[in-house]
């Protein structure tokens, strides 16, 4: 395929992407919206902490595997090859832990729970870890061989749909928090099943004979990445276990629903990731850089047209949106205001953890990750017991802030190109001028309240109408969407 083309697949993928990150992000609102609202600042840090510990659990389990099949399959002829050297490795740990995590559950739930009641629910928490860790795995293997919508309707439709629709019932019928969070767990199962049919049907690809990744190559790249996708799975998960440790459950509870919102405007961004990671992998492990670059640099267009608005809004009406959750997480703001402007430089950097993943380098990832794993926890731990959940945005900041300063450089050496053009600056400062304009309207009329979010939401909307009347803005989304 051309450049051009190859722009194009990715576009049509991304759209694919985009639409499973919209609907993943409204129901994982809808999902935090439900624990908070149900349970309070208490029983929601209880119920983030479990499942916090469960996602950096099952992501350790993994040993980077899930990624290894992402960027060895797009090079591999068959799934079958490598699919049992992934998953043998895995599913033995995952049920080591298991069996060791439901032992030790009572003394884990004094630690982290502050109560022995808790020990049903660290129980059921570990129990569930051999499932993630599979149903990760093979989630991987589909993503890296089947059409994208396949991925996207079990990951980004099913999972997140299904959450909070259960969760719903196991309060309707009075159950507590073990029993919401067996709502949580439940559709991991289904996506394991769904995962194991689209597999099913073997599937070769067009990969060179000599570009077959051996089982040493394989897990060269894996081991490294087990280690730094435990620190991404975890990058939140750290400040709510450590808030929770060094300033109590309802600070806790409060920088959970705060970090849920700053990942939030993550998903378009892991939508595009869904979309052309694969992609990436196949024409770095072609020699096709300055393809791959293309494919880079217009993803990373889309991802600051779409994301920076909404960060710029959320970090100006961090009021407005922790009002949303009810009383008591109005004192997140602050901390929802940090998080926010540390993610414009997570999203505005585009996707460089995938182009340094699918180059082969996970070690050098793995320096990134540690590095803001690092100033994370020291930072977490001189702030948190003065400065509660404000302090752990802080140190998560400063992580987030750092590792993507260090992945932008070995990505840039990756692709052998300028990861930024001028195009993206000057779409970069004309989209941050335009949302200065929309909020300073918003906070004029209604303050940085819920009148205010609703008037600048208004003012988009109208806007967004006119523009679209417009020949030249037309144009200009035509050109941005098959050049």
């Amino acid at each position: 395929m051309t450049t051009a083309t190859e722009v194009r697949r990715s576009t049509r993928n991304g759209v694919i992407g985009l639409v499973g990150a919209a609907v993943n992000g409204l129901f994982g609102f809808i999902l935090t919206t439900v624990i908070v609202r149900t349970f309070g600042t208490e029983g929601s840090g209880a119920l983030f902490t479990v499942i916090g510990l469960v996602t950096i659990a099952g992501a350790v389990c993994c040993l980077g595997a899930d990624t290894a099949l992402m960027w060895a399959l797009p090079r591999e002829k068959t799934v079958a090859r490598l699919l049992p050297v992934a998953l043998l490795p895995t599913a033995g740990l995952s049920l080591v832990v298991a069996v060791a995590g439901v032992l030790a559950a009572p003394s884990v739930s004094r630690a982290l729970l502050d109560e022995a009641a808790g020990t049903g629910l660290m129980r059921l928490a570990f129990a569930g870890v051999p499932l993630i860790v599979v149903s990760t795995v093979l989630l991987a293997a589909v993503r890296a061989t089947r059409p994208v919508a396949a991925f996207v309707g079990v990951q980004f439709l099913l999972v997140p749909i299904a959450r909070p629709a259960l969760m719903i019932a196991a309060v309707t019928t009075g159950g507590g928090v073990l029993l919401g969070f067996a709502g949580w767990l439940l559709p991991v199962a289904a996506a394991l099943v769904i995962a194991m049919v689209l597999l099913a049907r073997p599937r070769r690809t067009a990969a060179r004979e000599d570009a077959r990744p051996g089982w040493g190559v394989f897990w060269g790249f894996a081991l490294p990445r087990a280690v730094s996708v435990a620190i991404d799975a975890g990058s939140m998960w750290v400040g709510v276990l450590l808030t929770g440790a060094l300033a109590g459950q309802a600070e806790a509870g409060v920088f959970a629903a705060v970090g849920r919102y700053a990942l939030a405007g993550l998903l378009i961004m892991q939508g595009l990731r869904v979309a052309v990671a694969p992609q990436l992998s196949r024409l770095l492990g072609e020699g096709r850089r300055p393809a791959a670059a293309a494919v880079y640099r217009r993803t990373s267009l889309w991802i600051v047209a779409l994301s920076w608005p909404a960060y710029l809004v959320l970090a100006i009406f961090a009021p407005a949106f922790l009002e949303l959750f009810g009383a008591g997480f109005g004192s997140g703001a602050p901390a929802l205001a940090v998080l926010a402007v540390a993610m414009l430089v997570n999203v505005g950097v585009g996707l460089v953890q995938t182009v340094l993943l699918m180059s082969g380098n996970s070690r050098g990832h793995l320096l990134a990750t540690v590095t803001g794993l690092v100033l994370n926890v020291a930072a977490c731990i001189v702030l948190v017991p003065r400065h509660g959940a404000l302090g752990a945005a802080i140190a998560w900041s400063l992580g987030i802030v750092v590792e993507n300063v260090i992945a932008a450089v070995l990505a840039g050496r990756a692709l052998g190109e300028p990861l930024f053009g001028r195009t993206l600056l000057i779409f970069a400062g004309g989209v941050t001028g335009a949302t200065g304009v929309v909020a300073l309207i918003g906070v004029s009329v209604g303050g940085r309240g819920l009148a205010g979010l609703g008037v600048a939401l208004a003012v988009v909307a109208g806007g967004f109408c006119v523009a679209l009347s417009d020949r030249r803005v037309r144009a200009l989304m035509r050109g941005m969407r098959v050049q």
